[in-house]
C-alpha cells in the first residue's frame, strides 16, 4: 500500500525504527471527520509483529537514551518547543481536521504542548538524588534517581496534541524512551510531535508509535517484559482495565482518567463574572474536556441570574466546522458521544429539569456530530448527568443554601479530577478548597492546566500527576547505594 493512500496521513504511518511504516499484513484503519462524517485518511492497524518490533526498537533506544548527559537531553526537548512553536499554523490544520476543534484553539493547544517540552528540556537537568548522613564514619548513603525503562503511554483524542506532549516530555526527560499509543479518532497530532522530536535530533529508536486496535495493542505493549511503565489519559473504565493487565506485570503506571467538576458558586461571588467565565470554559472543546466545568452549584440568591447569563452566552455561539475561524465551538469526536449526551438530557428533562438553551442539532446541521450548547436549570442530584460524567457541551445547574449540603453534594461522585469555588471570601476559599475532593481546585479561576502545574486527580480519577515538578517523578525510580569504606 502506498503512503498516498494515507490521506491526511499520507506523510506519516507507525513509527517504528526510526521510519513511518505501513502495517506489516497491510490492514488499516478509517478516520472519519466528526464534520462531516466523510473519510479523511487512513492510519496502520499494527500487526503483533510490527508491536514486537516497536518494544525491540525502544528497549534499544533506552539503553542509548538513558547514557545521554541531562544537558544534552536538554537540548533535544527545547529544540522540539522551538520547532512545534514554528510549526504551529500547519499542525493546528491537522488537528481542527481530525477533531473539529476550532482553529483558535488548536493553535493554542499547540502552544500548550510546546511549553511542555520547554518546561522539561528545563527539569531534566533537575533531577535530584539525596545524600543520607550515616550513623557510621566509615559509610556512605545516597539516593540516586534513574528512569524507569521503556514507557507504554496511551494518549486520547480530545487534546491530541497536549496530552501526547505531557507523557514524552516528562518521560524523555527523565531518560526514559517511549511508545506511543495515540487515539484512533485523532492520530495525526502524536505523529506531528514524533516527526518534530526526530527533527530536533531525537536518537532513533528513542521513540517508537503504533496505531491500530487499541485493545489489542494496549494488551501487547503492557503485558510484555519490556515495558516498565504504562501511561494514560482516558476514561475510568479504560483505566481499570489497563490497570488489571499492568498489575499481573507489578508495572509502574499513572492514569488521568474521567472527571465530573462541580462548581460552586457561593453568596458572596461576582455573579456576572462567574456565570460568563464558567460558560466560556464550560464549551470548550465542546464539553469534551475531562477537567471542564460540569456541575453547577449556585447559591439561591443569584440563581436566577447566573442561570440567564450562562443561557444568554449558549445561545450566542458560533456553531460550525472549526476551520471557520468565526467559529466557537465544532462538533462532537464520534455519534457515540453525541448519543450518550442527548440521553442525558433527555433523562434530566424527564427528571424535572427545565431546558434554557439547545438540546438539539443547530439549525441546518444535517451531517456531522453537531448538538447546540445545552443549559439545563433545577437539575435534581438524581439526574444522571449529575453522577455520569457527560464529556459534552450540556450544562447542569442546581441551586444550594447551607454551605456544609453543597460541599457534600458536589463530593457526591466517585470522581475527583478538578473542581471550581466563586467567592471573595478567604475564609470560604480556604475551608471549601479543603475540603472539596479533588486533584486540583481553581478558586475564581478555571484555568488550571499549564506546563509548571501537577495535573491530576484522586479517587477514581487517577493516579500520580502530569506536568508541573511532580510530572517527573512517575518515570524515576530511586535508588539507594549504601558504602561501607574499607
Amino acid at each position: 500500500m502506498e503512503k498516498a493512500n494515507f490521506g491526511l496521513y499520507k506523510d506519516y504511518g507507525c513509527f517504528i525504527n526510526g521510519k513511518w511504516v505501513v502495517a506489516s499484513d497491510l490492514q488499516v484503519k478509517e478516520v472519519s471527520s466528526p464534520v462531516t462524517g466523510e473519510l479523511i485518511g487512513l492510519i496502520p492497524a499494527a500487526t503483533e509483529s510490527d508491536l514486537q518490533a516497536a518494544l525491540d526498537s525502544a528497549q534499544k533506544g533506552f539503553n542509548i537514551w538513558r547514557a545521554i548527559s541531562p544537558w544534552d537531553r536538554s537540548a533535544i526537548l527545547r529544540k522540539t518547543a522551538d520547532l512545534l512553536r514554528e510549526r504551529n499554523s500547519q499542525y493546528a490544520i491537522m488537528m481542527s481536521t481530525e477533531t473539529g476543534k476550532p482553529i483558535a484553539q488548536a493553535e493554542g493547544e499547540w502552544r500548550d504542548a510546546a511549553d511542555q517540552f520547554e518546561w522539561y528540556a528545563e527539569e531534566t537537568k533537575r533531577i535530584y538524588g539525596q545524600t543520607i548522613e550515616a550513623r557510621l564514619p566509615e559509610i556512605r548513603m545516597g539516593v540516586r534517581m534513574e528512569p524507569v525503562g521503556v514507557v507504554a503511554a496511551f494518549s486520547a483524542w480530545n487534546f491530541p496534541a497536549l496530552l501526547p506532549a505531557r507523557k514524552l516530555a516528562a518521560g524523555l526527560a527523565a531518560g526514559c524512551s517511549v511508545i506511543l499509543k495515540p487515539a484512533g479518532e485523532a492520530p495525526g497530532s502524536g505523529m506531528a510531535i514524533i516527526q518534530t522530536l526526530m527533527d530536533a535530533g531525537l536518537p532513533v529508536d528513542v521513540v517508537n508509535l503504533v496505531t491500530g486496535d487499541s485493545r489489542k495493542i494496549s494488551q501487547y505493549l503492557v503485558e510484555s517484559p519490556i515495558v516498565k511503565k504504562v501511561t494514560l489519559t482516558g476514561s475510568t473504565a479504560v483505566g481499570r482495565e489497563i490497570l488489571q493487565l499492568a498489575a499481573n506485570g507489578i508495572k509502574k503506571v499513572s492514569m488521568e482518567l474521567g472527571g465530573h467538576a462541580p462548581v460552586i458558586v457561593f453568596e458572596d461571588a461576582d455573579i456576572e463574572a462567574a456565570a460568563e467565565m464558567c460558560a466560556r470554559f464550560k464549551f470548550r472543546n465542546c464539553g469534551q474536556v475531562c477537567a471542564s466545568p460540569s456541575r453547577f452549584y449556585v447559591h439561591a440568591s443569584h440563581y436566577q441570574r447566573f442561570c440567564d447569563v450562562f443561557a444568554a452566552f449558549a445561545k450566542a455561539m458560533v456553531i460550525g466546522d472549526g476551520l471557520n475561524p468565526d467559529v466557537g465551538m465544532g462538533p462532537m469526536i464520534n455519534a457515540r458521544g453525541l448519543n450518550h449526551v442527548h440521553n442525558l438530557i433527555a433523562d434530566a428533562i424527564d427528571k424535572g429539569a427545565k431546558l434554557l438553551a439547545g438540546g438539539s442539532a443547530p439549525a441546518g446541521f444535517s451531517k456531522g456530530n453537531f448538538i447546540a450548547p445545552t443549559v439545563l436549570s433545577d437539575v435534581p442530584d438524581n439526574a444522571r448527568i449529575m453522577i455520569d460524567e457527560p464529556f459534552g457541551p450540556i450544562a447542569p445547574i442546581a441551586s444550594f443554601v447551607d454551605f456544609d449540603e453543597v460541599i457534600e453534594r458536589a463530593n457526591s461522585t466517585p470522581y475527583g479530577l478538578a473542581s471550581y469555588l466563586f467567592t471573595t471570601s478567604l475564609k470560604t476559599a480556604a475551608l471549601a478548597s479543603e475540603r472539596i475532593e479533588a486533584g486540583m481546585v481553581g478558586i475564581n479561576e478555571l484555568a488550571i492546566a499549564s506546563a509548571e502545574m501537577p495535573f491530576g486527580g484522586v479517587k477514581q480519577s487517577g493516579i500520580g500527576r502530569e506536568g508541573g515538578a511532580f510530572g517527573i517523578q512517575d518515570y524515576l525510580e530511586p535508588k539507594f547505594i549504601k558504602t561501607r569504606l574499607v
